[in-house]
């Protein structure tokens, strides 16, 4: 079974940083693209950041210049630093893989992690 693990969330004042770290584990031949969404009550979850094959990294609008996404293949680990944090970051963020297989030809599947809390107070 494919599990999400995602670390690295916290509190952090205004103008500070934090790095966010989503490791997949499990039976995984091949990821396809893995990204970052967040989301704050009573709004629909929204994407960050995304790195995915073939078509690179995009970002949202809220992330663009203070947000960075890296990805190890290797490892099947997704990585967010952010910079710049505002009071606005805060969020519950998780980590998602699209296109995962566990095998050679097998269907594509697509995971959340559980989430972690970003607070950013001013």
């Amino acid at each position: 079974q494919v599990r999400l693990v995602e670390s690295g969330g916290g509190s952090v004042q205004a103008g500070g940083s934090l790095r966010l770290s989503c490791t997949a584990s499990g039976t995984i031949f091949s990821i396809s693209s893995m990204a970052w969404y967040r989301q704050t009550p009573g709004k629909q979850r929204e994407l960050v950041a995304q790195v995915a094959d073939g078509s690179g990294i995009r970002y949202g609008d809220s992330a663009q210049g203070r947000f960075t996404i890296s990805r190890d293949k290797t490892k099947n680990t997704v990585m967010l630093q952010m910079d710049n944090l505002k009071v606005d970051d805060t969020a519950v963020y998780y980590c998602n893989a699209d296109g995962l297989a566990e095998a050679a030809g097998s269907t594509w599947t697509y995971h959340w992690g559980q989430g972690t809390q970003v607070t950013v107070s001013s």
